[in-house]
Parts: structure tokens; sequence; C-alpha cells
């Protein structure tokens, strides 16, 4: 059963965690490095559930749960996202040896996320609002895709980003 938002901001926590369980997890992760905009991070707890990832990363000087913007951007999604805090984008990397990494930057090494080629297990890389993905973050990745962009603005929110990316991903896994 699905909530609606007075649901999911309401549910207790340990009925989150017995509904968890019943829950069929896509094989991708996402790791956010210094994501600033707390509502951001809120929007994306949103959309991990939405796509129902295995596991987020907040990396950096991203913030944590339970934050009071992140629980009210997230309507109460980040009580079911797993999610753990790791100091830097390399080490949430070092715990997913057998994912294929995935970039989410502009970058003059990216292919359009339209052609790259992804597979099982997947973690997608999102990076600050300002200035991305640390360079030498971009360095560790299996590769770089980016959304590509016609007018005179270089990028899309983080939260669009991620979106049209993961959901263009979970459509041909």
């Amino acid at each position: 059963m699905k909530l609606n938002a007075r649901e999911l901001r309401t549910v207790d926590e340990n009925e989150a965690k017995v509904r968890l369980k019943s829950l069929k997890r896509q094989p991708i992760y996402f790791i956010l490095e210094n994501i600033y905009d707390t509502y951001n991070i809120g929007g994306l707890f949103r959309l991990a559930d939405a796509l129902a990832i295995e596991k987020m990363y907040l990396c950096g000087e991203t913030e944590i749960p339970p934050n009071n913007r992140i629980k009210k951007a997230s309507i109460g999604t980040y009580k079911f996202v797993p999610w753990e805090y790791k100091k830097t984008a390399k080490e949430a990397m070092a715990e997913l040896l057998n994912c294929n990494i995935v970039a989410v930057e502009q970058s003059p090494e990216a292919i359009s996320y339209t052609q790259a080629e992804y597979k099982k297990p997947l973690a997608l890389i999102f990076g600050n609002e300002t200035y991305g993905v640390l360079p030498e973050t971009l360095k560790l990745a299996d590769k770089i895709v980016e959304i590509p962009m016609w007018g005179i603005n270089r990028s899309l929110n983080v939260i669009v980003s991620a979106a049209i990316v993961s959901y263009f991903v979970v459509n041909k896994l």
C-alpha cells in the first residue's frame, strides 16, 4: 500500500522498518557528494524512495537526517530509504566494489546519459549544486555522463538531474 504525504510524515520509525522488509529494492545506489541544500537532500530522499533504490550515501558536507528541513522536504521518506553517512564519496565507492559507478556531471570526458551503457548493480554520483562532483571523485568513476544543455545555464538542479538520469537508467536495466 502506498502512503500519502500526511501518512509518510506521521508514520512511526518502527513501522517504517517493518514496511522496509517487504519492499523489493532496485540494485541502484545514490552517492551524494557535498549537497548543501537540505531541501535538495530531502527531495533526493523522495526520489530514492520512488525508485526503491538499495541505499543512499550522504558524503562530505551533505547534511543528514533528522535535520528538520530534510524531514520536511522528504515528507518522511528518509525513514524508508536506507542511508549512511561517509566522510568522502571515495569511502562510499570503496563499499561498492562490484558496482558500475557513474558520475553525473558536465565534463569534457562525459558522454550523454542516453548513450551510456549501464549495468547492475549501479551507483550514481551526484555533486554539489555549485561546483558539481569533485575532480578526484570523477577520476574514480567508471564513466561520466551528462545531460545535454542547450541554453546559457550550465546545469539543472541536482534533483532534476538525478530524476532524469535515474528514471532513464531504471527503464534501461
